[in-house]
């Protein structure tokens, strides 16, 4: 079905409530593991269904932020998925006393009722009030952004439509383009800085009703992180500073030189090239043909699941008015189907977030018939490794998207994901110090957020760049505001995927077909057994990030 024919309505609370209580009441009661695994898949359909709408919703609010009817409708949301939550985590809790948990895991996996044990730790009906200020202030937070309106070049621009004039190849352009984004930003920075300073406080308590000493554990504990912590990522990011930061240092330095200027400035940081950055060939469109020719050429089943996706218009990738910023795929479960959210500007970011987004989705096609839920996607690190993956096994064919100017893509790629990685940290650093400290003020976070750059990125020069120089960096990195602690999921899924790249420069197809046994195992393995199955390094292990570096700085030297 088409999205734009999907039905919406708003769920019957009263019904759903009604119904969970039926199935959990009926749990412990039953006779068999049979007659429990009946009602698991019962309430994987009422899960299924709720979850749907809200997508639905959440989708059309996202393509107009200004639509009324579903800014209300994301509204009953954030207020009403706490009271769901509960209905499930009562469900949960009948669940993980099953008397025949060893004859249901044959069924459901062992790796549901870990997960299980996962969501009943970071859940209380004590904070439901507090989830539902979080979800509203989350929404206050994209609804500002997507706000925005900047007049620039004789348009009016949104943060979207504006990063293209970041990387200009003119210099002034682009320091221009970053000094109006900043004049947004500083005119709303006291309400950025009191929404943020209430999520804060917010997830603080919620962690203490919980018996939790910070949010930084509850944190890793709703991301359903079952098989590392806090300490394996501190050990992580060491080795990015040690190891990496020192690396792309030196790409800077060779970058200074392409580009004639002594030093790198904070506007001249993504900006690659002399002549600009590679630019793809062709409107929305052309990109998605040339993207469905790739994907036939890619693999049966790759071209199978992007036919899927443009048969039923599963895209939204226009930037326009009152749209929000940013790019994500989306899951319809009650459809079987993905959906694939972007803002495209033409730069070489509409490839990037269409072939990332398409490993998303992609992987949600490949377990669309999985029954239960809870194990048909990894935990985000092994979610993030499917779409960065993808970005870099379309190497091959990334002529069909910049013509002449592949190979100058190959390196914008390679240095662009370095370059990404200790900025992940630099994010994950941050957002950790702040739930160990969360009584820090605005002005303090934004200190901390300047000397963390030092460490991270110690090449960038704000030149006195209004906003940025100051510290106010991290408040247009939504991630902070609106999905805390998951950053650190794209740098562990980024080294992972260099990884993939690094065996594909070897043996293209060999290095897909550890990718599709990846991808088919969908969340039935943790994030480190997913790693180990596909043949690769874990990111934790020490000389991991120092191996890889040797291999793409002796490529990007050739």
């Amino acid at each position: 079905m088409k999205f734009s024919e999907m039905p919406y309505q708003r769920p019957d609370l009263n019904e759903i409530k009604q119904k969970y209580a039926r199935i959990t009441k009926q749990f412990p009661e039953c006779k068999s593991a049979d007659e429990q695994y009946r009602l698991i898949l019962e309430h994987e359909k009422l899960s299924s269904d709720f979850q749907t709408m809200n997508t639905i919703a959440y989708i059309r609010n996202s393509i107009n932020t200004t639509d009324p009817f579903y800014e209300t409708e994301m509204a009953f949301f954030d207020a009403n998925n706490p009271v769901v939550q509960e209905s499930i985590q009562n469900f949960y809790r009948a669940a993980a006393q099953s008397r025949f948990k060893s004859e249901l895991e044959k069924k459901t996996g062992k790796i549901f009722f870990t997960n299980i044990d996962l969501a009943l730790k970071s859940f209380s009906p004590a904070v439901i009030d507090l989830m539902k200020r979080e979800n509203a202030l989350v929404t206050e937070y994209e609804k500002l952004l997507a706000s925005a309106k900047m007049d620039f070049d004789g348009k009016t621009l949104n943060l979207s439509e504006i990063q293209k004039y970041t990387i200009s190849s003119d210099r002034s352009v682009r320091k221009g383009a970053w000094e109006k984004s900043a004049g947004f930003f500083l005119a709303n920075s006291k309400r950025l800085d009191k929404i943020y300073d209430e999520l804060v406080k917010n997830r603080t308590e919620q962690a203490k009703k919980l018996g939790y000493q910070n949010y930084v554990q509850l944190g890793y504990d709703r991301l359903g992180r079952n098989c590392y912590g806090p300490e394996e990522v501190k050990a992580y990011r060491r080795q990015i500073v040690r190891d990496l930061v020192p690396m792309i240092s030196k790409i800077k330095e060779r970058q200074a030189k392409r580009l004639g200027l002594p030093d790198i400035k904070f506007y001249d940081d993504s900006c690659l090239f002399p002549d600009g950055n590679p630019a793809p060939k062709g409107n929305r469109q052309e990109l998605v043909k040339q993207a469905q020719k790739m994907y036939h050429e890619m693999n049966p089943l790759t071209g199978e699941f992007f036919d899927f996706m443009v048969k039923n218009e599963l895209f939204d990738l226009d930037s326009k008015k009152g749209k929000a910023g940013g790019g994500y795929c989306t899951d319809l479960p009650a459809y079987k189907a993905p959906f694939i959210f972007a803002n495209f500007n033409g730069t070489a970011g509409d490839v990037e977030v269409l072939t990332h987004e398409a490993g998303h989705a992609f992987a949600s096609y490949v377990s669309r018939d999985m029954k239960i839920r809870e194990t048909s996607c990894p935990t985000m690190d092994g979610a993030e490794t499917h779409s960065m993956s993808m970005e870099l096994f379309s190497r091959p064919w990334d002529r069909l998207f910049f013509a002449d100017e592949a190979e100058k893509f190959h390196q914008y790629q390679l240095e662009a994901a370095l370059d990404f990685i200790p900025y992940g940290c630099l994010v994950d650093d941050f957002q950790t110090t702040m739930y160990e400290n969360p009584e820090l003020t605005p002005a303090e976070r934004k200190q901390t957020w300047l000397k963390l750059e030092k460490t991270y990125r110690p090449w960038i020069n704000f030149d006195n760049l209004p906003f940025f120089c100051e510290g106010g960096g991290y408040q247009r990195q939504h991630h902070i505001y609106s999905f805390p602690l998951y950053y650190i999921d794209y740098c562990l899924a980024q080294t992972t995927a260099l990884e993939f790249w690094s065996a594909s420069e070897k043996d293209w197809k060999d290095a897909f077909s550890r990718y599709l046994t990846f991808v088919k195992a969908g969340g039935t393995k943790t994030y480190v057994d997913l790693v180990k199955l596909a043949g690769l390094e874990l990111p934790f292990h020490d000389g991991c990030i120092r191996n890889l570096c040797g291999e793409i700085d002796r490529y990007l030297c050739r």
